[in-house]
């Protein structure tokens, strides 16, 4: 048996206690968004905050606004949805989106998708810090990362969150309705 020196049982503490603290800082899949206390910023420069959203169904999603492929099909995929719910979840339904590009995705950027994309009043396209982003993303069960282009790699996911804002249900089918997404919004 080998026996550790004080120094070496610091080190071990102290490696310890930083695991704690890195599992305490990110959240854990299932629990709601209303625990994240973040300064996230809207398209329209307003501060946003998730409890803004308490009481209703969202669809939560994450995004950059310089992506030509998957992102576009994500929004078309969120307003697909929404017009595929029955009209009494059609007409309390909140969209999120996050983006993870907060470089270039300033309020002004934010505020061009969203008109580009026919985002209505329901509909919030918010920024924050990149550490923001990674604590959303790991909340959601999304994974990107940025790629020597500047450019993105990350899963297409969309996740209905109940009005306590826990993930009811999670879709990656983009380009289409997931028919199950739909069926579990008739329970939130």
């Amino acid at each position: 048996m080998t026996s550790l020196t004080r120094r070496d049982a610091l080190g071990l503490f102290a490696c310890a206690a930083l695991a704690g603290a890195a599992r305490a800082a990110v959240p854990v899949p299932g629990d709601s968004v209303y625990q994240l206390h973040l300064r996230l910023v809207d398209q329209d420069g307003h501060p946003f905050d998730w409890g803004s959203t308490r009481g209703a169904p969202v669809l939560a999603s994450m995004f950059y606004t310089s992506c030509e492929m998957v992102c576009p099909l994500i929004f078309e995929s969120i307003r697909r949805t929404v017009d595929a719910f029955d009209k009494p979840v059609r007409d309390k339904v909140r969209v999120v989106m996050v983006s993870f590009d907060p470089q270039r995705d300033t309020v002004p950027v934010l505020k061009e998708t969203a008109a580009r994309h026919h985002c209505d009043a329901r509909w919030s396209l918010v920024r924050g810090t990149e550490a923001d982003a990674r604590r959303i993303a790991a909340l959601l069960g999304i994974q990107y990362r940025r790629l020597a282009s500047g450019e993105f790699n990350h899963s297409s996911v969309i996740s209905l969150l109940d009005a306590e804002g826990r993930i009811v249900r999670r879709t990656t089918l983009v380009g289409d309705v997931d028919p199950a997404l739909v069926a579990a919004a008739k329970s939130v």
